[in-house]
């Protein structure tokens, strides 16, 4: 007569109960969703901080980027100080595209104030 091991047997029960096992599934699902929705996010991080990093004088400085992509062009907004100025800037999303680009064409221009108004 061979006996199972101990914790083999217990390792059994646990998976024998059909709640357990949709807790299990349940929780991947949900972990997945929630690392599917920061992806973006955290790749952009990435590419901030790699773009930051290769600035010459190493005074630049990584701020925030925003969570999605809104406009489906697979890049990110996010900010970075460089010598105390706010420089936008676009990052990647994609693990193939890690890195970002300057993104001065996207702020709004000066208004020249209107005389006579």
């Amino acid at each position: 007569m061979t006996e199972e091991p101990k914790t083999q047997n217990i390792i059994n029960k646990i998976f024998s109960n059909w709640r357990v096992l949709v807790g299990i599934v349940i929780a991947f699902i949900l972990a997945m969703a929630i690392l599917v929705y920061y992806w973006p996010n955290l790749v952009a991080v990435q590419g901030m901080k790699k773009w930051a990093s290769k600035v010459p004088d190493g005074n630049a400085q990584a701020v925030e980027c925003m969570m999605r992509d809104t406009n489906s062009d697979g890049y990110v907004s996010c900010t970075a100080l460089l010598k105390d100025e706010i420089v936008p800037l676009e990052c990647g999303v994609s693990i193939f595209n890690i890195g970002c680009r300057v993104s001065y064409g996207s702020a709004a221009p000066p208004v020249k104030p209107q005389k006579g108004i």
